[in-house]
């Protein structure tokens, strides 16, 4: 893509003929900042921090295959010709939607031969998950995808976002933004208000998750000019959809509809 004004190189650090990319390290970053915090998470629901190492030594290569194959699968039009770049996940073209498919089987996989409620699980790694998913939308940013349609305007954005967002010759809506931003305020909420809520569940956190995030996703993916397609569909927001359902379906299940939750103070 062309770009007339000052973009930020894509390419961090180079070491001979190794490459390090900031998408790279924005991925990698979120990741270890994910860990850290499930471990600090787990003596609570008594999970040892060891299993949460365990667990992202396996599931941390299956969700990155598990990615880049969504991604290729929902543009088999392009891969088709260039077979070459089907392993080039270098130059971007991964999935969220596909790393948490994989990643939530490695888990029922993972949580059954350790005898670990698999909601539990995924109630410690809803806050690392925000905040890797927010960290990893930079990747986004750094190789000027994810972005939206032409915008007149981005003055109110500091002045390396306006000029990375400048891209074949239009300022595009920053849709990576919006939704690093939403998953931020989504962490912001699971730590502010979990222990002000009386007759948690297991799995309540994560139910939280699937209908912020979904909701979330959901509306910013409409703005986007690079959403992956089935005909005239987007996939992603009928899956981001497909988690507001199922999460409201799990608090409805644990919880009398219309009681309050928050504790008097």
């Amino acid at each position: 893509m062309t770009n007339i004004l000052s973009a930020i190189n894509p390419i961090a650090l180079k070491l001979g003929p190794l490459e390090i990319r900031w998408y790279a390290l924005c991925i990698v970053t979120g990741v270890v900042v994910a860990v850290w915090l499930a471990m600090k998470e787990a003596p609570q629901k008594k999970i040892r921090p060891d299993d949460i190492l365990d667990f992202i030594l396996i599931a941390f290569p299956i969700a990155i295959i598990g990615a880049r194959i969504y991604y290729v699968l929902f543009d088999l039009g392009y891969y088709s010709k260039n077979p070459s770049e089907i392993v080039a996940i270098w130059h971007g073209g991964i999935a969220i939607y596909g790393a948490l498919i994989a990643g939530g089987i490695t888990l029922l996989v993972f949580s059954y031969y350790k005898l670990i409620a698999p909601l539990d699980f995924l109630d410690i790694a809803v806050p690392g998950v925000l905040v890797a998913q927010a960290m990893g939308r930079w990747g986004n940013f750094f190789n000027q995808e994810a972005f939206g349609k032409p915008i007149h305007s981005l003055d109110f954005l500091p002045t390396f976002i306006k000029n990375q967002m400048y891209i074949d010759n239009s300022y595009r809506t920053p849709t990576f933004l919006y939704e690093s931003v939403w998953n931020l305020i989504g962490f912001g909420l699971v730590l502010g208000l979990r222990h002000r809520l009386k007759n948690l569940r297991s799995g309540d956190i994560f139910a939280f998750y699937l209908v912020w995030y979904g909701l979330g996703r959901a509306v910013i993916e409409g703005m986007r000019t690079d959403s992956l397609m089935f005909g005239p569909i987007r996939v992603s927001q009928v899956l981001s959809l497909v988690l507001v359902v199922v999460g409201l379906a799990i608090i409805v299940r644990h919880h009398k509809p219309g009681k309050y939750f928050l504790k008097k103070q």
